[in-house]
């Protein structure tokens, strides 16, 4: 199984839909996924990641499906003491690397940048449902893989339209890697894409690996492009 993941295009963050450059950037996206060989569409409930879908929907003629559980994650204190940048998981992982401290550190909860910042509900949320979604394509979690309950002939290829943090907090989980190493290992971009594929193998319980990441080239090669011929 091939997971695409795909952050939104350029958003009107007030009103939770894409400008115009995102709108762009989402029927760039549609074209680049063309050959990819997508069967199923998913996406985030908010409007910036459903905008973004459907411009590959269209393209595909294939209907979007929402998970809920990808809804961007939120930040903030849980006990009215202050935090870091208010809980800002991308500016706390700046300010980690700052002080020397290990990203990659499996008891990150506990620190103190997140042990009472909010945004820790949203990433349990995210691990539970990305686990369960899983699930129904035949990949049981145990520990820390997951094991195929049937085999594929070939590999099934779903791409997944959401957030930074949303993307971030399913990719860690599905990596076993911290949420804070995700988010300073990958700054995904406006639709950027990033592929991880799962073993087709039947009972095999082995580690995903990403085929692909943060590919934004639809987006630069076309604005290259439209430069050269001005």
């Amino acid at each position: 199984m091939r997971i695409l993941f795909i952050r939104h295009g350029e958003p009107d963050y007030e009103h939770d839909c894409l400008t115009e450059s995102g709108l762009i950037q989402a029927e760039q996206c549609a074209e680049r996924l063309k050959c990819e060989g997508i069967e199923e569409i998913w996406a985030s409930p908010m409007g910036r990641a459903q905008q973004t879908a459907a411009a590959t929907s269209k393209v595909l003629g294939l209907p979007i499906k929402t998970l809920d559980f990808m809804h961007e994650v939120s930040w903030g204190s849980t006990d009215g003491e202050p935090l870091y940048s208010d809980g800002h998981p991308w500016n706390i992982v700046d300010e980690m690397a700052r002080l020397n401290i290990n990203l990659n550190d499996n008891d990150w909860r506990e620190g103190r940048f997140f042990k009472t910042n909010k945004v820790l509900k949203y990433v349990d949320r995210v691990e539970a449902g990305i686990d369960d979604w899983l699930a129904g394509f035949g990949y049981v979690r145990e520990g820390f893989y997951y094991r195929h309950t049937a085999g594929d002939e070939k590999h099934r290829t779903i791409a997944l339209f959401s957030h930074g943090g949303s993307s971030a907090a399913a990719m860690a989980h599905i990596l076993n890697l911290p949420f804070p190493y995700m988010c300073a290992l990958l700054h995904l971009e406006f639709t950027g894409i990033t592929i991880i594929r799962m073993d087709r193998r039947e009972g095999m319980c082995s580690l995903p690996c990403f085929e692909l990441a943060n590919d934004g080239r639809h987006i630069h090669e076309n604005r290259y492009h439209r430069l050269e011929n001005r």
